[in-house]
């Protein structure tokens, strides 16, 4: 027996995938920064290796997934409730829409993947030059 949603439930089934992806898109933004001043100002949170393995690997499956051309699966995900919902869902992958929303700006695929390459490099060197602490309490990875 398969389930059936509402057009409503998809619509807020697609309202929080929504949610989730502005959430991780926050994450990888927003640690960068906190990192820098973390590091700066001596917070040993930021050194978390948890919280560092997380932030590259979030942002360097961006990068990958931009690379090979692969959709991300939270857009494919929000866009198929959209469907469902009967709603008229978005082109284009989730950064570039939702700033050209937000700045009325849109850009050819080919800066997101610089964009999104470059600020994994940037991570990566962040990683290298403010290196987190092993998991181990006390320790550091090099």
């Amino acid at each position: 027996m398969a389930l059936t949603l509402s057009a409503e439930q998809y619509r807020l089934l697609a309202d929080a995938v929504l949610v989730l992806h502005a959430s991780i898109v926050a994450f990888v933004v927003f640690s960068l920064p906190l990192i820098l001043a973390g590091s700066h100002w001596h917070w040993r949170w930021v050194r978390n290796f948890w919280f560092r393995i997380s932030h590259l690997a979030a942002i360097a499956y961006v990068a990958a997934q931009t690379w090979f051309g692969i959709d991300c699966p939270l857009t494919t995900l929000e866009v198929t409730m959209r469907l469902r919902s009967g709603a008229v869902p978005y082109e284009g992958d989730f950064v570039s829409h939702w700033l050209s929303r937000i700045l009325f700006y849109t850009a050819p695929p080919w800066v997101f993947l610089a964009l999104y390459t470059g600020f994994a490099l940037l991570v990566l060197y962040t990683w290298i030059r403010i290196p987190p602490q092993g998991p181990m309490r006390g320790t550091r990875v090099t």
